[in-house]
C-alpha cells in the first residue's frame, strides 16, 4: 500500500504551530477534537471541520423530542454558532476520501491536511430491513425520531414492539430507555392498560458489561409489565407482524425499530474498512495509513458505538497531535446516563480494554441525576461551540 509521509507537529519560523488538521464529521468525536486543539492552540490552530449537516443533536435529546418533553428546535445546536479560534467549519458533502494523501473531495472542493481524522460515525439504513420503512418506524436518525412524536400523538393504544434489527448498534441502553419512557408516556395519556410493550434485543442482558444496571432495568421492566425478549433480532416486518431471526413471529400495532448500521459509503469506498468498519490501534486510534486517525462509531475499536466513547478517543488523538505522536493512550472508559422512567436516571461507567473482560459500575436510578445529565450536555455545548 502506498503511503504518504506523515508530517510531525512543527513550528513555523515565527514559532507558530503549523500543522493542518482535517476532521471529517462534526459529532461527538469531531467536535471534541476540534475544541481541544482550539483550546490548546487558539488562533494558531489550523483545523478544518467538515460535515453535511447544519447542526448537532445529542442522542438523548431525540428521545426527549419523541416523547414530547421538548421541541426539535430546542435541541438542535447550529454549526453556524461554532466560534472556536482556529477552527473553520465547512458544511458540505464528502464525495471521496484518499487516506494515502490525506485528501478529501467534496461538493465544496478538495481539502487536505497533514493529519486526517475520520469521525463520520455510522450511517443508518432503515431500507436494509425488509418492511421496516413500510410497516414500522425507526427512532435512531434525527428525522426519524422527531417524526415519531406525531406518530405517538396519533396512537390510541395497542401492541408496541421496540426492536433491534442488526448488530452492532449505537447506544445499547437506548432501546431500554425507549421502552420505559413509552410506558410513562402511555400511562400519562391513559392508554397503558390497553397497550402492551415488548422489547426485542440481540443481547443477553440490557447492558452486558454491567450486571447491576441490567438487573435494575429488568426489575423495572417486570414492574411495568414490559415483556423482555433477549438474544432475539428482528429480521423483517410484514403489516402488523415482526419476523425474528429465530423464526419467531410477533404481532404489533406500532413498531419502533433500531435500523441497520453501516460505515458511510464514502468510507467503505475509501479502502479503509475491514469487515465493514475502520480498524484502528486500540490505544492510539491510528489507522493503517500514516497520519490518519479514526474515532467513534466508524471504527472497530472494540467499545460500544456511543458518543461518550468517541469523545474519549478524540481526546487521545488531540493529545497525540499536539505531542507529535506521543501523549495519551485510550483507556476504553465511558459514562452513560440511562433513563429509567418516572423521572429517574441511572448512571453507568463501563470500561472496554483489549484482552480484558468488559467491566461496569452502576449508580442506581434517582431523580438526583437529572441535573447531572442536563449539565453533561450544557458543558459540552459550551466547550465545543465556544
Amino acid at each position: 500500500m502506498e503511503r504518504a509521509e506523515a508530517l510531525p507537529a512543527r513550528r513555523s519560523a515565527a514559532g507558530r504551530f503549523a500543522m493542518r488538521v482535517l476532521i471529517l464529521g462534526a459529532g461527538f468525536g469531531g467536535l471534541e477534537l476540534s475544541a481541544r486543539l482550539s483550546d490548546a492552540l487558539g488562533d494558531e490552530a489550523d483545523v478544518t471541520l467538515i460535515d453535511r449537516a447544519d447542526g448537532f443533536v445529542f442522542g438523548f435529546s431525540k428521545l426527549d423530542v419523541m416523547f414530547g418533553r421538548t421541541t426539535a428546535e430546542a435541541v438542535r445546536h447550529s454549526y453556524r454558532d461554532l466560534t472556536k479560534p482556529g477552527v473553520r467549519f465547512v458544511r458540505t458533502t464528502i464525495r471521496a476520501i484518499d487516506p494515502v494523501h490525506r485528501r478529501v473531495s467534496t461538493d465544496a472542493g478538495t481539502f487536505d491536511g497533514d493529519v486526517l481524522v475520520v469521525a463520520l460515525g455510522a450511517d443508518l439504513d432503515p431500507g436494509a430491513t425488509p418492511g421496516l420503512v413500510e410497516a414500522g418506524h425507526e427512532f435512531y436518525t434525527v428525522p426519524g425520531a422527531f417524526a415519531i412524536r406525531d406518530v405517538l400523538e396519533a396512537f390510541d393504544g395497542g401492541r408496541v414492539i421496540v426492536g433491534v434489527t442488526s448488530t452492532p448498534f449505537k447506544c445499547p441502553p437506548a432501546p431500554s430507555e425507549t421502552a420505559l419512557m413509552l410506558h410513562d408516556y402511555l400511562e400519562a395519556r391513559g392508554l397503558r392498560e390497553k397497550s402492551e410493550i415488548a422489547l426485542v434485543m440481540p443481547l443477553g442482558a440490557p447492558i452486558p458489561p454491567s450486571p447491576e444496571a441490567s438487573e435494575s432495568l429488568l426489575g423495572r421492566f417486570a414492574a411495568r409489565g414490559i415483556s423482555w425478549h433477549p438474544d432475539r433480532l428482528v429480521r423483517s416486518l410484514e403489516p402488523n407482524l415482526a419476523v425474528c431471526a429465530d423464526g419467531t413471529e410477533m404481532p404489533f400495532d406500532l413498531f419502533l425499530g433500531v435500523p441497520v448500521h453501516r460505515a458511510p459509503a464514502v468510507v467503505r469506498d475509501s479502502g479503509m474498512c475491514v469487515d465493514g468498519w475502520i480498524p484502528v490501534d486500540p490505544l492510539t486510534l491510528e489507522t493503517a495509513y500514516e497520519g490518519v486517525y479514526a474515532v467513534g462509531d466508524v471504527t472497530s475499536v472494540g467499545t460500544p458505538k456511543a458518543g461518550v466513547f468517541a469523545e474519549g478517543q478524540a481526546s487521545v488523538v488531540a493529545s497525540r497531535i499536539l505531542r507529535a505522536g506521543g501523549g495519551e493512550t485510550y483507556g476504553g472508559t465511558g459514562i452513560c446516563f440511562i433513563e429509567f422512567g418516572n423521572d429517574e436516571i441511572g448512571r453507568v461507567e463501563v470500561t472496554f480494554r483489549r484482552g480484558e473482560r468488559p467491566t461496569g459500575r452502576f449508580d442506581d436510578a434517582s431523580s438526583l441525576y437529572r441535573e447531572d445529565k442536563s449539565q453533561f450536555g450544557a458543558v459540552r455545548v459550551r466547550r465545543w461551540f465556544g
